[in-house]
């Protein structure tokens, strides 16, 4: 509804203030006891000052009488317990959720990896790579071993031994055998951050040091650095290879077929068209060819992308070329060069979110959170659920304890506060079996998981004190959380009610009909044209009691319309009628008013007279709401106790009028 997207966009626009402002605060009233505090008041008019159209809101006397209305409402609203709604919890939960995303990283980390991926996307870098797996829980004895053997296969390729023929022999790559360990250009963002940061920390030509990803280990050979070249779209015909390239017959007749498409594109023929046609690439060629936007490193033909990157401007084609695929012809739709970093901003750090960068950020997080809040072990404790865990992990076939009794100690403290037993623990153990986690022995895969349960919840302990951590935030979710009570308030207790208590609106109605009234009014016809002569003849026909369709057809003809004609009620003081100082029944005289003539057929002058419910309907029901919300808060008002502290309030004014 839109009422709860303009709270939303309230609240998340009152979430960009500084989080760490705190504002000394006093009672400035209480409603049946609940004190309401100053600098929740001060914060709101200042907030809602350059909102306000109506003069007499921004004075501060009136200013607290309505917020005193808001919070009579809202004290309402919880003695109804529409707080117990599940509809209502659910929103409130799903809007803390998307607020509280914002804290639950690492601001300044995030901000120098989406600089960071910005600069590198100035550029593109072509390189190898030979890779060695290793589980990324590997025993450090393990990893050792592998990273020696990476060493000594640097060193060879360091000597001059060819770096393709290394891959072959070495990289545990599956695509291997088919690229010789060739990637191709790629940008940021394009692959794992670890062996992004690796291929572009080396310099071209050479060779890195090994590089430990979630894959294993890799060696990184930079063949080349260029500019970026941005994005393009373009559209293609595609003629397919046959199934046996070797059959030299069929190769020659698909190379002769896109020769004459070439030949008849330049012969002036439509692209898309005979992409339609001929074209063998199912997916574009009922679009006339047109593929998504790419860029460098997207699609599995470099040669293509070298051919589309070719072209200079929109329109132009390529001559035949053939890739693994088969052959083509290429045209431009469309270049799109690098944006600038504001403009790709939030585009890049959704993107950083959901990489390998979410975990550096996600780390910089924990750690900050373990200097905020203590976390304490209890070794027994720890040592007691580790023996409880067993390779039955490996082949989810590991089951809890028959009994939780002796697990129901304390095993983890956060911030002297928050507890967690032993047994809290080993049901995440449980949960985690699928997971996919494989480090061994368990006991360093206990580890593993010990390190993450205490993380996540670090995480929800900080949380669960967002409000305590940051007093806007505190003061963001108060403004929704009530912003939907009143909601549901008004309209449980006055829109539906306006809407379907068709007696009560019957009766408001006619105790103010005085209000609903038509002004003076004319039943009539008006005629009008820029020419004289034609109101002149159009006025004759009038005289002569024609109607409109026959003025129309004697005065207008198929290829010119001469005169316009437009009849009902009108009020006298409506635009579409010519100013009269008179108006009487009959036929008028010419009246001009700019570039037009008018004359009018005046049927009927109407005196004022009230509307009918149905006429104004609309605004009865308007009125209707605000008639019954003016009488409940006189009645709220009356339901509960409100006490100002008119010390308090003085001291207010005086800061908000300097």
């Amino acid at each position: 509804m839109k009422l709860k997207k303009v709270l939303l966009g309230v609240a998340l626009c009152a979430s960009s203030l500084s989080f760490s402002q705190k504002t000394q605060k006093e009672v400035l009233f209480t409603v049946n006891d609940n004190p309401y505090y100053t600098d929740e008041f001060i914060r709101v008019y200042k907030k809602n000052l350059d909102l306000v159209k109506d003069d007499s809101q921004k004075d501060l006397d009136n200013y607290l009488d309505l917020f005193i209305g808001y919070k009579l409402k809202v004290n309402k609203a919880y003695e109804l317990g529409l707080q117990d709604n599940k509809k209502y919890q659910m929103e409130l939960k799903n809007y803390r959720s998307q607020l509280s995303k914002n804290y639950l990283i690492d601001r300044e980390v995030t901000d120098e990896l989406v600089k960071e991926a910005y600069d590198r996307m100035q550029k593109e870098i072509k390189a190898s790579h030979i890779l060695f797996q290793i589980d990324e829980n590997a025993l450090p004895a393990d990893t050792l071993k592998l990273y020696q053997k990476v060493m000594d296969v640097r060193k060879k390729a360091l000597a001059g031994e060819d770096f393709a023929k290394l891959a072959l022999k070495y990289s545990e790559d599956s695509s291997v055998t088919e690229n010789k360990g060739e990637l191709g250009y790629f940008s940021a963002l394009r692959m794992v951050y670890p062996f992004e940061t690796g291929a572009y920390n080396t310099p071209k030509g050479q060779i890195s040091m090994p590089i430990r990803t979630r894959f294993g280990y890799h060696l990184i050979k930079v063949d080349d650095v260029r500019p970026y070249r941005g994005e393009v779209t373009v559209a293609h015909i595609m003629i397919a290879k046959p199934k046996d390239t070797l059959n030299t017959v069929e190769m020659a007749k698909v190379k002769t077929r896109v020769e004459e498409i070439y030949q008849k594109l330049k012969q002036g023929e439509d692209f898309a068209e005979l992409a339609k046609q001929f074209s063998q690439d199912a997916y574009t060629n009922g679009k006339g060819g047109v593929l998504d936007k790419f860029s460098s490193g997207t699609l599995a033909s470099v040669k293509f992308e070298d051919e589309a990157f070719s072209l200079k401007k929109a329109g132009d084609y390529t001559k035949p070329f053939e890739t693994k695929f088969g052959w083509h012809i290429v045209k431009l739709i469309e270049k799109y060069p690098l944006k600038s970093f504001d403009e790709m901003k939030s585009d890049i750090e959704a993107r950083v979110a959901k990489d390998d960068r979410s975990t550096v950020i996600a780390a910089a997080m924990t750690e900050k959170l373990k200097k905020q809040y203590p976390l304490v072990t209890d070794k027994a404790m720890y040592a007691k659920a580790k023996a409880a865990v067993n390779d039955d992990f490996y082949i989810v076939k590991w089951m809890l304890p028959q009994s939780a009794d002796s697990y129901n100690a304390t095993l983890l403290t956060i911030n002297n506060d928050k507890k967690y037993t032993a047994w809290d623990f080993l049901e995440y153990v449980n949960s985690q079996q699928k997971s996919g986690i494989t480090a061994k022995p368990v006991s360093r895969l206990v580890e593993i998981l010990y390190d993450k349960f205490s993380s996540d919840k670090l995480k929800a302990y900080y949380d669960a004190h967002l409000e305590e951590e940051f007093p806007d935030f505190a003061a963001v979710m108060q403004e929704y959380r009530d912003g939907l009570l009143l909601f549901d308030l008004m309209e449980k207790e006055i829109w539906e009610k306006a809407k379907n208590d068709s007696i009560g609106l019957q009766n408001y109605y006619q105790a103010h009909i005085k209000d609903y009234q038509w002004g003076d009014r004319v039943d009539a016809e008006i005629y009008s044209s820029t020419d004289k002569s034609v109101v002149e003849q159009a006025r004759k026909y009038l005289k002569k009691n024609k109607d409109a369709a026959y003025i129309k057809s004697e005065l207008n003809t198929k290829d010119k319309v001469s005169v316009i004609e437009k009849s009902g009620v009108f009020p006298q003081d409506s635009k579409a009628l010519p100013q009269m100082d008179k108006w009487k029944t009959g036929v008028s005289d010419i009246v001009n008013e700019g570039n037009y003539y008018y004359v009018l057929k005046v049927n009927k002058v109407l005196p004022v007279t009230a509307k009918t419910l149905d006429e104004c309907k609309g605004r009865v029901v308007n009125d209707y709401q605000q008639y019954l919300e003016s009488t409940w808060i006189d009645n709220l008002e009356k339901e509960f106790t409100v006490k100002v502290n008119q010390d308090v309030f003085a001291k207010v004014k005086k800061q908000l009028n300097q």
